[in-house]
Order: C-alpha cells, then sequence, then structure tokens
C-alpha cells in the first residue's frame, strides 16, 4: 500500500492513485469541545518562550513558567490525515514584529499591524478579524512608510527555531508536508483595507503592480531562505480567498489584469522547485477557475458549497484533467450530526467524484466547526 505522501504527490502530479486521500482542519473552538467528548490528549514539557494550549478557549499563548501542559493529540495523527501543514508562516508586513494595543475588552482587542492596519480580533474564540482603520490609504504613503522596509530580505522575518521544530516533527509521520502563506490577495485587504483597495483597483492599477511586485520578489527571498535552510517540504498551500457568497469579490478582468500574473509567477516559482501548490480560495470561486487552472495551480481547496456556482461534480467534468480537487464535502452535512444523511452524502460525493474521473482529496468544504460532534467526525472518517 502506497504511503500517504505517495498518495497525494500523485493525485497533485496527475499520476495514478490507489484511493482518495484525506485531510480535515478542526477550528480552535471544535477541538475545545471535542476533548471534552473524548478527543485524546497529552502532557507536553514547555519551557518559557514556547507557547501552552489553553484547553478553556482553544488559543494558545506563551508559557511563562516551565512545565508539563496538557495538548491535544495532532490531529493529522489522530485521524490519519494524508496532507500536514508546517509552520508558522514568516512576518510579511513591513514593520517587522509590530502589533500596537488599540482598544480591548474581555472579549475582544483591536491591534494595529506593521502595515499600519487596525483589525478587531476575538480573544477566546476563531473569526476573521473586523477591518476597523487603516493608514496605508494612498500610493505616497506606500512609498514613503512601507514599501523601502520590503526590497531586501532580514532574518527576522522568520521564526527558524519554531520551522525547524515543525519541520521535525512532521517528518517523523508519512504525511504529504507543506510549507503555505497568504499572498498579495489577502496582504492587500489587510494592510490597505477593501476601500483603498477596491478604488485602486480601478483608478490606480500602477499602484497594485507594484505592490505586487514587491510582495512577489519578497516572497521568493523568504520561500528560497527557507528551501535552503530548513528544507525542501512535498507541496504548497497559498491562502487568497478571491471570493464571498455570490461571487468573486472582483471581476476576472481584473484579477487576469492585476492579480494573476503574480500568481502565475509565484506558481512557477515554486514549480522550479519541483513542489505542487494548492490554491486555498474560500467563496465562490466558478468564475476563477479558468484563471485558477492557467496560473498552473495542481490543486484547488476548499470549494465552498454555500456559496454561488460551486459544483464540484461540475468542476470534475470540466476541469478534471488539469487539477485536483481538495475538500468540497458540505460541511453543514456534519453539522446535522445525523450519521443517515452523512452516510448516504459521504457515499454520493465520493461516487459522483470518482465516475467523473476526479483526483480528490476528501475534505470538509470550509473548516470544522464546534456544532459537529466528536463522534460524529469519526463516523464520517469511517464511512
Amino acid at each position: 500500500m502506497s504511503a500517504p505522501r505517495e498518495v497525494v504527490d500523485n493525485l497533485l502530479r496527475k499520476k495514478p492513485a490507489e484511493r482518495v486521500a484525506l485531510m480535515g482542519s478542526p477550528w480552535s473552538d471544535a477541538m475545545v469541545a471535542w476533548v471534552k467528548q473524548g478527543y485524546p490528549t497529552k502532557m507536553v514539557y514547555k519551557e518559557i518562550g514556547d507557547q501552552r494550549w489553553k484547553p478553556e478557549d482553544g488559543m494558545w499563548e506563551d508559557v511563562t513558567e516551565p512545565g508539563e501542559y496538557v495538548e491535544p493529540v495532532s490531529s493529522v495523527e489522530h485521524f490519519g490525515y494524508d496532507m500536514e501543514g508546517m509552520g508558522p508562516w514568516f512576518d510579511p508586513l513591513p514593520i517587522i514584529g509590530y502589533s500596537e494595543i488599540v482598544e480591548e475588552t474581555d472579549e475582544w482587542e483591536v491591534r494595529r499591524n506593521g502595515a499600519g492596519a487596525s483589525l478587531k480580533y476575538w480573544k477566546h474564540k476563531m473569526g476573521t478579524p473586523e477591518h476597523i482603520d487603516f493608514r496605508m490609504t494612498s500610493r505616497e504613503i506606500w512609498e514613503r512608510d512601507y514599501r523601502p522596509h520590503l526590497l531586501n530580505f532580514d532574518i527576522k522575518r522568520l521564526d527558524m527555531k519554531a520551522l525547524k521544530k515543525s519541520w521535525d516533527e512532521a517528518n517523523t509521520r508519512q504525511c504529504w508536508k507543506h510549507f503555505g502563506h497568504m499572498f498579495i490577495w489577502e496582504l492587500m485587504r489587510q494592510s490597505m483595507g477593501d476601500v483603498t483597495m477596491y478604488t485602486s483597483l480601478v483608478q490606480d492599477p500602477a499602484w497594485i503592480h507594484d505592490f505586487a511586485r514587491v510582495y512577489t520578489d519578497l516572497y521568493k527571498m523568504n520561500f528560497k531562505y527557507i528551501f535552503e535552510n530548513i528544507g525542501i517540504p512535498d507541496g504548497i498551500w497559498l491562502y487568497e480567498d478571491l471570493g464571498y457568497k455570490n461571487g468573486l469579490f472582483a471581476s476576472p478582468k481584473v484579477l487576469k489584469e492585476l492579480i494573476f500574473p503574480y500568481f502565475t509567477e509565484m506558481v512557477d516559482f515554486f514549480h522550479s522547485y519541483d513542489l505542487p501548490v494548492v490554491l486555498h480560495t474560500c467563496g465562490s470561486t466558478a468564475q476563477a477557475m479558468p484563471l485558477i487552472i492557467e496560473a498552473g495551480f495542481d490543486g484547488v481547496n476548499p470549494m465552498e458549497r454555500k456559496a454561488k456556482d460551486n459544483e464540484p461534480f461540475i468542476f470534475a467534468e470540466k476541469y478534471g484533467d488539469k487539477i485536483a480537487f481538495v475538500g468540497g464535502f458540505d460541511v453543514r452535512i456534519l453539522e446535522s450530526n445525523d450519521r443517515d444523511l452523512i452516510r448516504k452524502e459521504i457515499i454520493r460525493y465520493l461516487n459522483g467524484m470518482k465516475s467523473r474521473k476526479a483526483r480528490l482529496i476528501f475534505a470538509e468544504d470550509h473548516s470544522l466547526p464546534p456544532t459537529i460532534q466528536y463522534d460524529t467526525y469519526r463516523f464520517a472518517l469511517d464511512v
């Protein structure tokens, strides 16, 4: 029987694979609930400078006193996933390591980041941040205050100790291991904000090109250093949410002219290391699929089912000979905790993708929330 690494690699490289692969992504909230429902934990010795898991909310915090701390067993190990992400990500923002608390309560905090943006985060549960305030509101501000910080490699962007630890842990398993990061679209949103970004896409495309050019070069420098000093992974994930429930955030024409040339360049860079690349993009992606194929991505995730026109069977019929599919199973089916429904829909999904000769890594179409019971998810994997 093929090792998990070989199965995933074959699926992404258009080679015969002996089975469907498996991956998943539980929310931190889900892990808190699952531990209470019987999910296994372990005791791990932590030093000052490490981080410990907090059983009350599933978040991680700095260790202030050495000792043994409880944490969940790795979901990759426990559930037998075939893919495993390594980290942490390098700091991509202009002012390295900058984080200023602007406002906070017991439940949330507003932090200003190294691009001058203030974002509001929950303290005790997962969620995407709310956009509050942005300083990078013009090309002049970008060029004066932020761009100069991004032009040269700086080792301080990388936590080499943590990257090496993650690499070593992943190497104890036989998973397909990957490095990853967000890229230019998500960076623009959390640097200049949606209003400035969208108006600039139309009114100042030269700034968008310059932002993308600077960041593409920065990413190449950092990934080159990681590959040379940590190792070559099995592949790469790029995380860029290009759509919302009802469509893309920008027209295919705008994306093709201003964004995807840099996606193509980055994919070509990773391909030069013989690394397959998966694009994670939430929301409706149907209109972007031809661009995703043209850019050379080897896999697409997660095919969010509640978003418009995200139909994995149609994707498989149109693009199955060109790209692998990671995800696509409606998480709302799992949230029902109805075992008969779950069994029926998993079998329907697997058989439907198989009959269309799709290359599939089975996973949910979004991260696993705490509304899914632990035993329900174990049952789904058994199916």
